[in-house]
């Protein structure tokens, strides 16, 4: 448990670097907002890291053995990428910036799926809950650290020695994947066409041509809205006029707290009301929550409604994750599931790096009251997608844990 708290540190650290954190650096140099939207496509890689998870499954590191190797070759990668941000100027070279954030963004993606599947592999069936927990705990800290502690920082030094202090924090993960205790080690996949072509098959035999890709265009659509919110909340507060510290301190530090309560009372209402009608009201919350923004820039500079809208919408963000977690989770072949895991949560990140990309073009061409009613409107296609695989009235989608 110890490993795995060390292991989430170290695979949520580097997300939001390449994310709200780089734009408020951005901002801060007078990057034009547009250009700062379309940096949402750097975290490409967490959307495409299906494409090599096989290799992760597939090929034996020399050293660690097979999951604890991959953990510190990304992990070491991960600490000089990071480091190198220190040498960036964004007002001077995008190009560069652009770069140094898509290598972060491909070792930090790489990073996750060697962890997904060590946590996979790891634990015992009764220890899974307390080791999921246990995970998010240490990703969630992180976050902390490189938001709420990163925007504070910056008030008092420059963000280059912000991002240099922050890379020496992947220690971490390299201290924890040396100590970690090796999972017990399993037969790979005999060759890479084995490793690639078996669990996408079995998902669609599963669930069936037809279902199957209306399910994928779901987790893509699901939490648009919310990722078209994120994506520009941090910009949009320091044009408004919060300081970076205020941002820092209600942003990263209490929306985060909330965030992590709306999981925790997410997953405590999920297992009275199950998974399906989960996702319809905390989709829906999600996305009336929206509405909290679009009062904000309304009003204005105000501290105390601030407050009100990250509670509420960061508190509604993390229901809604609760409910679609465990979707996920239930669409995976326990045989398969460090590579179908990896399939659903890179669709999962589509709308949050890729459709996301124009919102600053958007934002500047409505101005940030009808921006964030555009964002509502944007959850709506998800959501009427669930009666089609997730009726009120019906069971979550069938599993199989052993592959039959």
């Amino acid at each position: 448990m110890a490993a795995l708290l060390f292991l989430g540190f170290s695979s949520g650290l580097p997300f939001l670097l390449t994310g709200n954190t780089l734009k408020a650096w951005m901002t801060t140099e007078g990057v034009d907002l547009a250009t700062i939207g379309w940096f949402g496509l750097v975290g490409l890689p967490y959307s495409l890291k299906f494409l090599w998870s096989p290799l992760v499954d597939r090929f034996l590191p020399p050293f660690l053995g097979r999951r604890r190797g991959w953990l510190l070759l990304t992990q070491g990668a991960l600490l000089l990428a990071i480091a190198t941000m220190s040498l960036q100027r964004p007002d001077q070279a995008l190009q560069l910036l652009a770069i140094n954030a898509v290598l972060i963004a491909f070792f930090s993606a790489s990073q996750d799926i060697a962890a997904d599947a060590y946590r996979t592999d790891v634990l015992q069936e009764w220890e899974m809950g307390a080791g999921a927990a246990v995970f998010v705990l240490g990703y969630r800290i992180a976050l902390l650290v490189t938001g709420a502690w990163a925007f504070i920082l910056a008030d008092r030094i420059p963000w280059p020695m912000v991002y240099l202090l922050l890379s020496a924090f992947m220690a971490v993960g390299l201290a924890s994947a040396i100590w970690a205790p090796e999972p017990q080690e399993l037969r790979p996949p005999e060759s890479l066409s084995e490793a690639v072509i078996l669990p996408f098959r079995e998902f669609f035999e599963r669930s069936g041509w037809e279902q199957g890709v209306l399910i994928l265009v779901f987790i893509v659509l699901y939490k648009l809205g919310d990722a078209l919110v994120s994506s520009m909340s941090t910009p949009f507060l320091l044009q408004t006029g919060f300081t970076q510290t205020t941002i820092g301190a209600i942003q990263g530090g209490m929306g985060l707290v909330a965030t992590i309560v709306g999981a925790l009372v997410g997953g405590a209402i999920l297992s009275k009301i199950g998974i399906n009608r989960s996702l319809w009201v905390f989709g829906g919350l999600q996305a009336v929550s929206n509405l909290a923004y679009w009062l904000l820039a309304t009003v204005g500079t105000s501290s105390s409604l601030l407050v009100i809208t990250i509670n509420i919408e960061n508190f509604c963000g993390g229901l809604g994750t609760a409910a679609f977690v465990a979707f996920l989770m239930s669409l995976c072949n326990h045989r398969f599931s460090a590579t179908q895991y990896a399939l659903l949560s890179s669709l999962m990140a589509v709308s949050r790096d890729i459709l996301v990309a124009p919102a600053g073009q958007v934002a500047k061409a409505t101005g940030w009251p009808l921006f964030f009613l555009i964002s509502i409107a944007a959850a709506v296609p998800g959501l009427l997608l669930l009666p089609v695989f997730a009726p009120w009235n019906s069971p979550p989608p069938p599993t199989s844990t052993t592959g039959g």
